[in-house]
Formats: structure tokens, C-alpha cells, sequence
């Protein structure tokens, strides 16, 4: 059973699974992870989710704010033994439901082209490709991703605080 723990940026498991994901992202970018790099610290994250899976992290994302409208998904990541599981989509619609509860109508993301099982995650998961915003304005190996949460509804007990 996948149980979905509501934390923040300086929960263990959460920073032992974006270890993960930069090990992960420095193979995938190569010269130009150290770019991306810069714009996924996690220090002052305060919207994390990680799944547990029979009590093992196993996937996790977070939240932060762009500006009074959007909420940027980040650090979105599953372990490899684990994918193709639902898991991540799970991660993903508990985020997208905290930043609706706190007021933000829109999610937006940044992924890499050469991640296409991620570019195929957020088209699955009904993200709109937009523009490229912010740092990543110009950015060729760049693909940004945007969703409205105003006309979407969540169940409301898929998660516990830690």
C-alpha cells in the first residue's frame, strides 16, 4: 500500500530521493546539469510529498511558489525499481491538491527534452506544454509544462503530516 506523507525540504527520505534523482540528472544532462543544478536546491522547500511503499520511500515531489498564481512542481522523482507503478502520479495529484488548497490555481514545471519518459509523465498527467518561463527562457534541452487546478476536484484523505 502507497502512503503519501505531507513534509517539508528537510525530511530524510525526501533528501536521500533527490540524492537519487541528481545522480539520475547529472548522467541524463551531462555538461549541462551543472545549469539546472542551481535551480533545484532544496533548503527552503516548504511543500514536500514522499511515498512510501510497505514503509520505504520509494518516490517524492514538492511545491514551490513562482508567484501569486503558479506553483512550480520540483524534485519530482521514483525509484527506478518502482516506476510504471502509478506512484508518481499519486505524488504528482497530492501536490497539485496542496497548491489548490492553498490557493494557487496553476501548476507549471520544467523538465528536459531528453527525458522523455517525464515529458510523456506530465502529457499523461494533462499538463499543457507552454512556454518556457523564468531561468528557463532560451533554454533549447528545456520543455515547460503548465496545468489549470481551478476545474479540478481531489479526494481529501490520501495523505498523513510528518
Amino acid at each position: 500500500m502507497i502512503q503519501l506523507i505531507r513534509t517539508k525540504s528537510d525530511n530524510q527520505d525526501f533528501i536521500d530521493l533527490v540524492y537519487l534523482l541528481d545522480e539520475y540528472l547529472a548522467e541524463k544532462d551531462g555538461k549541462e546539469h551543472s545549469f539546472y543544478a542551481q535551480f533545484n536546491t532544496i533548503d527552503a522547500l516548504r511543500q514536500v510529498v514522499v511515498a512510501y511503499l510497505d514503509k520505504e520511500p520509494v518516490a517524492c515531489g514538492a511545491l514551490k511558489e513562482i508567484d501569486k498564481d503558479r506553483m512550480e512542481i520540483k524534485r519530482m522523482f521514483t525509484k527506478k525499481a518502482q516506476r510504471g507503478k502509478g506512484i508518481a502520479s499519486q505524488v504528482l495529484e497530492e501536490l497539485e491538491k496542496w497548491a489548490q488548497e492553498l490557493n494557487y490555481p496553476t501548476c507549471v514545471l520544467e523538465t528536459g527534452k531528453r527525458q522523455l519518459e517525464a515529458v510523456q509523465f506530465y502529457l499523461k498527467n494533462e499538463y499543457q506544454v507552454t512556454p518556457n518561463y523564468g531561468q528557463y527562457m532560451g533554454i533549447k534541452n528545456s520543455i515547460c509544462f503548465q496545468k489549470n487546478l481551478t476545474s479540478k476536484s481531489f479526494n481529501t484523505n490520501s495523505f498523513s503530516e510528518k
